[in-house]
């Protein structure tokens, strides 16, 4: 074990650091830095066909430009000092694997991704930050859904042993790299994986956890449940120094919930409800005795303050459910144009002006699955809910039901996919300026702190360290 007393491991149902001292992780996750996500970025449909427009509309160049730029923006200095002001001790770094190889040149290290990884695991370190390293979009597609770069409704990572071997690869250098840092807390090898049969999600976890001990006997695994985190069945017996994760999203706290307490998807929600699912949940890691970490969670916001101060209720519920359990938690997400995260691009920036017709578009045809509604295109989706309710009423497709499926097709693939092509006469014939401005709207001087989450959890953490200091 590296000698440096921040370097974390598990200890019976707990995470310690080599003083022994019980480390309970607090953080967010920094969805659409190193994986870009439609709702966070304003793009529609998935990340690689948002890339080709880009492509196509500046140049080779240019577009390289642009999203280097994007990357260094989207997170510096300060935003690490105000993360660190807040009492976060942690920082989850979602990235997509093309970031560190390319598909027509598997298993080549691509430097420029280490480099970016590098740098925010430096800057998160010097203010005495963690970071647990997060595969959030592997080859082949890991679940169903565009937050892994999957422009289909298909998981081709469990059908091609070769997707597989190209995620343990990369788990393998990654973890070379990083087995010396104590300020990496550890390593999430599959953001959110829905394994339709079951039965490769253990096995391939056995696997990858296997390789990356070969390399680095030291640091903290982070494992999530099949099903999007959320079934921990599949899995076995626990394996050691590993923690495993689940994601708990409140319904009432979705883009179509409704009051809380009350009725949101056709069924009751209140305290009681939140509390009984999330135990439910954890059930897997109370009976093996292992430590529970909550790696995405918060909802989504409306603008309109009665229905998002119901929410922030959600939150708080939700925040003393991990208190009761002392779960480490992350919340989804930092920084996004202002539906989701702590902090939002502001409405005079750069690149949201650009956009906004876009954004008007995306929102009047529903087409992003998270911050999106459907009331403006029930023309559409209503035959085919009725011809699926007569011709196949017993389809429940993985991973959730036939709805989904048709949303999933229909919304945030049919409809979404053309809507790309806007970006092409919005981007085309831009200057070097014009686009360092773009990507300069992500800096943290050009974002607004949502502030009733900013109180929700410094309270949270105040109170946190009172009860530490007492114990």
């Amino acid at each position: 074990m590296p000698g440096n007393s921040a370097f974390l491991r598990v200890r019976k149902n707990q995470i310690h650091n080599q003083n022994g001292d019980e480390i309970t992780l607090h953080g967010v996750g920094l969805g659409g830095w190193m994986n870009m996500e439609n709702f966070i970025t304003g793009f529609p449909a998935n990340e690689k066909a948002f890339r080709q427009v880009v492509r196509r509309a500046l140049g080779a160049e240019k577009a390289d430009y642009f999203f280097n730029k994007y990357l260094e923006y989207f997170f510096t200095e300060k935003d690490a000092e105000f993360i660190r002001s807040l009492g976060l001790n942690l920082v989850r770094l979602p990235f997509n694997y093309r970031h560190f190889e390319d598909d027509m040149n598997p298993t080549i290290i691509l430097e420029s991704g280490l480099h970016h990884l590098d740098r925010v695991i430096q800057i998160c370190a010097e203010h005495e930050i963690y970071t647990v390293l997060d595969l959030h979009a592997a080859p082949g597609y890991q679940n169903q859904d565009w937050h892994s770069d999957n422009p289909s409704q298909q998981a081709f990572f469990w059908e091609h042993k070769h997707f597989q071997d190209r995620t343990v690869w990369l788990w393998e250098v990654l973890a070379d790299r990083y087995k010396d840092n104590p300020w990496v807390a550890g390593y999430n090898p599959l953001n959110e994986p829905s394994d339709p049969s079951g039965k490769q999600l253990g096995d391939f976890y056995r696997r990858v956890v296997a390789a990356i001990r070969s390399i680095d006997p030291d640091h903290i695994i982070f494992l999530e449940g099949n099903r999007y985190s959320r079934d921990f069945s599949v899995l076995g017996h626990p394996l050691p120094n590993v923690v495993y994760t689940l994601h708990n999203y409140a319904v009432p706290g979705f883009i179509d919930g409704h009051d809380y307490p009350g009725i949101s998807r056709g069924q009751y929600f209140d305290k009681t409800v939140l509390h009984d699912e999330f135990m439910k949940m954890c059930g897997y890691m109370l009976e093996h005795q292992t430590p529970i970490w909550v790696g995405e969670f918060g909802p989504v916001y409306t603008g309109d303050p009665g229905k998002d101060a119901m929410r922030y209720q959600i939150l708080r519920d939700q925040l003393s459910f991990y208190r009761e359990l002392q779960a480490s938690w992350s919340l989804w997400t930092y920084k996004d144009l202002g539906l989701h995260g702590l902090v939002g691009l502001n409405s005079d920036t750069s690149w949201v002006e650009r956009i906004h017709p876009i954004l008007e578009k995306k929102a009047l045809l529903g087409v992003d699955a998270w911050g999106g509604l459907d009331v403006n295109i029930r023309h559409i989706l209503e035959p085919i809910e009725q011809t699926f309710t007569e011709f196949f009423p017993n389809y429940q497709p993985f991973p959730f039901d036939a709805k989904w499926q048709i949303n999933r097709v229909v919304r945030h693939i049919l409809l979404a996919e053309p809507l790309i092509e806007d970006f092409y006469p919005l981007l085309q014939g831009l200057g070097y300026e014009e686009i360092e401005a773009l990507a300069a709207s992500f800096h943290f001087r050009n974002c607004s702190a949502r502030e009733p989450l900013v109180e929700i959890i410094q309270k949270e953490l105040q109170g946190a360290s009172a009860r530490s200091e007492q114990s």
